[in-house]
C-alpha cells in the first residue's frame, strides 16, 4: 500500500548536488574550497557530481568551512544509499533468497 508519506523520488538526491548548488550560489570555486579544507580537487569534484559517497570526515570540514550542517548531509547520503540499493535488481534478488531461506529457518 502506497501512501503519501512512504513515495520515493524517481531519482535520489545525492548530499553533494545540495553541496554543489551551495558552493554556487556563494560563488565559491570547488577548487578554492578543496584547498582550503585540504583535500584534492579531484575527490571533491566526485562527491560534488554524486560519483563518491559523501563520508563523515569529509561533511564535517564542509560544515566548518561553509556552514552547512554535515549530520542532514550524512541522514541524505544514506537515504541515498538505500534507494541505490533497493534499485539494484541483483543485489534484491539475494534479499528474495535471503529471505526465503531464513523464513523456513
Amino acid at each position: 500500500m502506497m501512501i503519501a508519506n512512504n513515495l520515493k523520488p524517481y531519482k535520489p538526491t545525492h548530499p553533494g548536488e545540495v553541496l554543489k548548488d551551495e558552493l554556487e550560489f556563494r560563488g565559491v570555486s570547488q577548487r578554492e574550497v578543496a584547498r582550503e579544507i585540504g583535500v584534492s580537487y579531484s575527490a571533491l569534484n566526485e562527491v560534488l557530481n554524486g560519483k563518491r559517497a559523501l563520508n563523515p570526515e569529509l561533511a564535517l570540514m564542509m560544515e566548518a568551512a561553509i556552514g552547512v550542517d554535515a549530520a542532514p548531509l550524512l541522514a541524505m547520503q544514506n537515504e541515498y544509499d538505500m534507494q541505490m540499493a533497493e534499485r539494484n535488481e541483483t543485489f534484491m534478488e539475494k534479499l528474495r533468497k535471503i529471505r526465503h531461506i531464513a523464513a523456513v529457518l
